[in-house]
C-alpha cells in the first residue's frame, strides 16, 4: 500500500484567491496535493493492480463550473477529468477502466467547517442551487464509486459521474 505524505492533506480543501493574487506558493501546493499526487498515485499501484482493474478518481463539480476565487484549486479537479480519458486509452491493452467521480455539495465535516455551520445551515445554503433540492449524502457519494468499482460497470470508462443533485447539470 502506498504511503500519503499528510503535510498535503491540509491543501485538500480550495485555498481562495482572486486571478492577479495567485502566489506561486498555492499554485505548487494546489497542483502538488491534487494533480502530482493523484499521477504518481496511479503510477505507482499500476503493478499492483490486475488486468481489468477499476481506477476511481475524486474530482468535483468546480472542475466543470466557474466559481469565483477557486480558479488553481478547478484547473486541478479538470486536470483529473482529463487523466480519466487519458489514461483510459493509456491502459487500454491491460482493459484497466478510469473514471472520475464529482460530487457537489456533500454533508461532511469539512463542507461544514468551510461553510462554518451544521447540516441544516448546509441545506439552507444550497438547496436552492440543487434541481433536487438538498445537499448529498456521503453513501450516495459511496454508492456512486461502488457501481464504478464493480463489475455492473466493465463497459464505463473514461467518463466522469457527477454525484451533486444535478447542480453542475442544471
Amino acid at each position: 500500500m502506498a504511503s500519503v505524505d499528510s503535510s498535503c492533506l491540509r491543501f485538500a480543501s480550495p485555498r481562495r484567491a482572486s486571478l492577479g493574487a495567485i502566489s506561486e506558493d498555492l499554485f505548487d501546493r494546489t497542483f502538488g496535493a491534487n494533480v502530482k499526487g493523484a499521477l504518481f498515485t496511479v503510477q505507482k499501484a499500476l503493478p499492483l493492480l490486475r488486468d481489468g482493474a477499476s481506477v476511481i478518481l475524486t474530482s468535483s463539480i468546480v472542475g466543470s463550473k466557474g466559481h469565483p476565487n477557486v480558479s488553481v484549486y478547478s484547473a486541478t479537479k479538470a486536470a483529473l477529468r482529463s487523466f480519466a480519458r487519458t489514461w483510459t486509452t493509456d491502459l487500454k491493452d491491460r482493459k484497466i477502466r478510469v473514471n472520475v467521480v464529482s460530487p457537489g455539495a456533500i454533508d461532511t465535516e469539512g463542507l461544514r467547517g468551510l461553510r462554518h455551520t451544521d447540516s441544516e445551515g448546509l441545506n439552507s445554503l444550497f438547496r436552492d442551487k440543487i434541481p433536487l433540492g438538498r445537499i448529498g449524502r456521503p453513501e450516495e457519494v459511496a454508492s456512486a464509486v461502488s457501481f464504478l468499482a464493480s463489475d455492473d460497470s466493465t463497459y464505463v470508462a473514461g467518463v466522469e459521474l457527477f454525484v451533486d443533485g444535478g447542480f453542475a447539470q442544471v
